[in-house]
């Protein structure tokens, strides 16, 4: 049975969907003003394996991923750039689904966006001024009223007595308590006219929290089966949303929390004020992405080695991003592409009585343990190997499949070239050998063989391995290449 990791209890505990055979799922997305960085990218993969995996095991998922597209930074890289905040949403929607197709993240069920429930908002906001838990302010802000909810500070661990003001908490001389936090903000006058809607409270637009209290209960309704994000959102947001639903409608917002953990840069958070801030289009395009332009050419190789890379460890374990762990990552995605083009698979499907299938399955089931059934994958490989076993390949490929793994084929996937191996980055600057020089290579060592000039021929193979380019000669006189 699947066992999963609650953040709020501190366990894992049996998932028992509050309805049998379907699955509420929300999961906070992105507020878009800027392109995805890695980290991003672990929350959206992370995310994207839960929801195929729950779908693999029968259950039927409504998944919902918000976009936040009403926010602080947005309106700052609004007025920066000229351009209306719709202009700058749209742009980096684009932006972010690109990143996904390149990452094999499968879009969300439903991908509802902040401007589109602000009536929703308002009338929480509405109910919690009713239950006493929201006030306006003298500066027109309406805020949430923290101590007057007795369990906030249930899913963070954090006590009132814990929290000071300053500590994530805005602090402002209108609010009543500087621990509240912001329900409705007050328009300014030198704000954009796109960013105010009229409300009960005046012109203003809603705070941060609010939105995901307002989309989630709008679109599935009460309580969520899961609940999730990155791990940066436990508190205050997630916290926040917990006190302004349960103060409004009573009940529990989520059964299962769940949280993957942080993507570190050499062991540092990454951060533009460190300088080790690198966005997804930076790591897996062709070439230098123009910033003017949202969608750009992947380099499939090594996007989906960013995959592998994030798969490969537990979604909740901290993750440290490294040229040598991108190397090794590729190295390892490599060699089970390998075993796919030594052993073409077969096309059966899974078996799930096959004892590596059992072991991918009771990893998966074990909080969604995607590093364990990487090791499943490895064994398969190794048997395909020894076994020239096509049903062993078989597995391999149709097990992957449930990771978003290893469904190029494995010609093409070897003929994209990688930033990220060991070859490429002892060749540095030099040029990498296009195809069709490849080829031609390829085939005068063949003549070279055919007219029997065997040091002709083994010298064309340590030209091409100089460069990069690995040789498999075939039965039947066929010569694949893959670059290393």
């Amino acid at each position: 049975m699947l066992q999963i990791y609650n953040t709020l209890s501190r366990t894992k505990e049996p998932f028992k969907p509050a309805q049998a055979g379907q699955v509420r799922m929300y999961v906070c997305g992105m507020t878009v003003y800027d392109f995805c960085h890695l980290g991003h990218a672990r929350m959206l993969v992370s995310f994207d394996i839960v929801q195929r995996w729950l779908r693999a095991s029968g259950l039927a998922v409504d998944y919902v991923r918000n976009i936040t597209d009403i926010d602080d930074k947005i309106i700052r890289r609004a007025v920066e750039t000229g351009r209306r905040i719709g202009e700058v949403t749209e742009f980096y929607i684009a932006a972010m689904h690109a990143d996904e197709q390149a990452l094999g993240v499968e879009s969300p069920d439903r991908e509802p966006r902040a401007t589109q429930y602000v009536g929703d908002m308002l009338d929480i906001i509405g109910k919690l001024e009713q239950n006493g838990l929201a006030y306006q302010a003298d500066d027109g802000d309406v805020n949430y009223a923290v101590r007057g909810f007795a369990g906030y500070g249930k899913l963070s661990g954090k006590t009132l007595d814990d929290l000071r003001a300053g500590e994530r908490v805005a602090v402002g001389s209108a609010k009543r308590d500087p621990l509240d936090f912001v329900l409705w903000k007050s328009a300014k006058a030198d704000e954009p006219a796109d960013t105010k809607w009229e409300s009960p409270y005046g012109l203003g637009r809603p705070g941060w929290h609010i939105e995901c209290s307002a989309m989630s209960k709008s679109l599935l309704g009460l309580p969520l089966d899961i609940h999730g994000g990155g791990p940066d959102l436990k508190f205050p947001h997630h916290e926040n949303e917990i006190a302004q639903t349960e103060g409004a409608f009573g009940g529990t917002l989520a059964n299962i929390w769940m949280h993957c953990g942080p993507l570190m840069v050499d062991s540092d958070k990454m951060s533009k004020s460190l300088g080790n801030f690198r966005t997804i289009r930076q790591t897996v395009a062709q070439g230098d992405p123009a910033t003017s332009e949202a969608t750009y050419r992947v380099n499939p190789r090594e996007a989906e080695m960013v995959r592998f890379f994030i798969v490969r460890n537990h979604y909740r374990s901290p993750q440290n991003y490294t040229p040598d762990n991108l190397v090794d990552a590729q190295n390892a995605l490599d060699r089970l592409y390998q075993a796919l083009q030594n052993v073409p698979a077969d096309s059966q499907g899974i078996d799930w009585n096959e004892p590596q299938a059992q072991a991918f399955k009771a990893a998966m089931d074990d909080d969604f343990n995607s590093s364990g059934a990487i090791a499943a994958l490895f064994e398969l490989a190794s048997e395909a190997n020894r076994g020239k076993s096509a049903r062993s390949a078989g597995q391999l490929k149709a097990l992957a499949s449930l990771l978003g793994l290893l469904q190029q084929d494995p010609a093409t996937y070897f003929q994209s070239p990688t930033r990220y191996s060991a070859a490429s980055i002892e060749q540095g600057q030099r040029a990498s050998l296009e195809a069709d020089a490849i080829q031609s290579l390829i085939d005068a060592r063949a003549a070279a063989k055919a007219a029997r000039n065997f040091a002709e021929a083994d010298r064309i193979r340590a030209e091409l391995r100089d460069a990069g380019i690995e040789l498999d000669d075939k039965p039947g006189g066929l010569t694949q290449w893959r670059r290393a």
